[in-house]
């Protein structure tokens, strides 16, 4: 068996900084498929909620909205997120965000059931699961270094992004499914019942937390503060870093709204309904399983490679699913399959790079600052392309969208700083920090 990885003596200068212990195993792959239920429903919920303002509404600028609303709170609270995931309880905060968006479900259930639905409703639902998410997730991707060996991490980031793909698979299927043999309200509840069974596996395994340097505290907004300015420091000493933020913020504001106009594209454009939809994301979901066992199997080291070469091609693969006529669709759900599939090629190092490069009591911070940066990105794309969109058509912004991004990804390229990440991670044999410097050179 393959001996774990022992952190340094100083916590503060190490990068995973806990031996996971010899019973990892358990712990982690417990916790694994219980949030991999969990997310299966919530992006079942998703896909019912977006179909239902679709059809109700079938206005890009409602979807617009509702997709606004779902990234903003996420956004402008994922610093706050990073700041506690590294001060508190991670296994808690996930449990706490979990508990609570599930009560908030039981509500919006309640409304569909009685009948006195409004999509005001669903916009404020959104709202409140997307500020609880700004919560849990800096928290449990903060975790996953704590869960499993160094050796193992590359391959668990890759399992982590095929669950991407695995809740894609079997939410929208269950999502179509579910709405033509129940009320909506009924179909909702099973979000509900795949939470409790996310929550489970938290309530009995622990999830050790790394340790903090004594401090004289100063208050807790101050706290909140000084602790979100030394993660920042954390990305921004590092020029490579600091760019490749500044890449996929611009990349995300290009692409994003393709996520959630795409039914309005398979809805206006080829004429189809939820099954449609459901067979488009069904497949795309399974071309993100194999994407993520792929990355897991090979455990590239060569991320920026990877990083660019995945985003660029997803993002042509965009484009090309609203080039075909209405009478291909079939030409659409390849491209759309594909742009899946290149997506994860790209995303799965990209996590892998912040994780191996980020020291561990620093890193629910530096990824809620990349998670801020691109959800603040996101909203801003969703309100430009609902213009757009009118001003295009759905075909063509679709087109505009995907040419644009991978031009833009396929830039990276030309930044030295972001390249000597690569080179960086090709001298390592494990985990190993990025050493700060305003030097190019002294990476």
């Amino acid at each position: 068996m393959t001996t774990p990885f022992q952190p340094a003596p100083d916590a503060e200068s190490t990068l995973t900084g806990i031996d996971p212990g010899p019973h990892w195993k358990l712990r982690y792959w417990s916790i694994f498929f219980g949030q991999a239920l969990s997310l299966i429903g919530s992006a079942m919920t998703q896909f019912v909620l977006l179909w239902w303002i679709t059809d109700t509404t079938g206005s890009v600028s409602m979807l617009a909205t509702a997709g606004i609303l779902a990234l903003l709170p996420y956004a402008l609270l994922s610093p706050i997120g990073g700041v506690l995931a590294d001060r508190y309880s991670r296994r808690w905060l996930m449990v706490t965000a979990d508990t609570l968006g599930a009560l908030c479900m039981v509500a919006l259930i309640a409304l569909f059931l009685s009948g006195r639905i409004e999509i005001w409703h669903i916009f404020v639902m959104v709202f409140i699961r997307s500020a609880l998410q700004a919560i849990q997730y800096p928290a449990a991707i903060a975790s996953l270094a704590n869960l499993v060996p160094a050796h193992f991490l590359p391959r668990a980031v890759g399992l982590n992004q095929s669950l991407t793909g695995i809740m894609t698979v079997a939410a929208a299927p269950l999502g179509a499914f579910a709405i033509s043999i129940l009320p909506i309200g009924w179909a909702l509840s099973i979000d509900v019942f795949t939470a409790v069974l996310g929550i489970i596996p938290l309530l009995i395994f622990s999830i050790a937390q790394p340790k903090r340097a004594q401090r004289r505290e100063h208050g807790f907004f101050d706290t909140l503060r000084r602790d979100f300015v030394e993660g920042f420091r954390a990305v921004w000493s590092v020029p490579g870093l600091r760019k490749l933020y500044a890449l996929l913020a611009v990349v995300v504001m290009v692409v994003m709204p393709s996520f959630t106009l795409v039914m309005l594209l398979i809805r206006n454009h080829f004429g189809g309904g939820a099954p449609e939809v459901a067979l488009m994301e069904g497949l795309a979901g399974a071309a993100m399983i194999l994407a993520g066992l792929l990355v897991a199997a090979v455990a590239p080291k060569r991320h920026i490679r990877w990083v660019i070469a995945g985003f660029s091609l997803s993002c042509f693969m965009l484009a090309a699913t609203a080039l075909p006529n209405p009478d291909w669709f079939v030409l659409a759900v390849l491209a759309w399959t594909l742009s899946g599939f290149f997506y994860i090629i790209g995303n799965a190092p990209l996590s892998t790079l912040l994780l191996s490069t980020i020291p561990n009591q620093l890193q629910g911070r530096a990824l809620s600052l990349m998670t801020t940066v691109v959800a603040l990105a996101a909203p801003v794309g969703l309100a430009l392309a609902a213009p757009l969109g009118e001003l295009l058509g759905i075909r063509g912004l679709f087109i505009f969208m995907g040419l644009t991004g991978g031009c833009l990804v396929l830039l990276g390229l030309l930044s030295k700083d972001i390249r000597r990440l690569d080179v960086t991670r090709a001298r390592s044999h494990g985990p190993k920090r990025v050493e700060p410097s305003p030097s190019a050179d002294r990476q």
